[in-house]
């Protein structure tokens, strides 16, 4: 008995309607990911700044473009949206909002905060 292998099957990942819980874990590990990444810039910024009234001049021209305060509500939402995710996602864990009504109403709550956090954030920027 011979066994005919059928061809593999790409999926298109543009294609796919996700649910919105999806969605919100995507992003959870995007922000994570992008934290991640900030961590050298973060610790190097952090460093030179305490280095005395130079590097914190220094510092505070190097941020104060366009392009960084932009890197900078980009870090703070991935901060916030990372924390309310993650929180959500422990609460899930201890079954708390655990059928697909109250699921889909905290990942609403999660990206409206961390949203709102991103707005705030440039509001204070600009």
């Amino acid at each position: 008995m011979i066994i005919q292998k059928k061809p593999p099957v790409f999926l298109n990942l543009l294609k796919i309607k996700l649910p919105l819980q999806g969605v919100l874990s995507i992003l959870h590990r995007i922000s994570g990911v992008i934290l991640f990444i900030f961590i050298p810039f973060v610790i190097y910024f952090f460093e030179r700044s305490l280095q005395g009234e130079a590097g914190f001049s220094e510092v505070v021209s190097m941020l104060d473009s366009n392009i960084a305060k932009l890197f900078i509500a980009l870090l703070c939402w991935g901060l916030a949206h990372h924390l309310f995710a993650g929180v959500r996602f422990l609460l899930l864990d201890f079954d708390v909002a655990i059928d697909k009504k109250a699921s889909r109403i905290s990942a609403q709550i999660v990206f409206v905060m961390g949203f709102a956090i991103f707005i705030l954030t440039l509001g204070v920027l600009f």
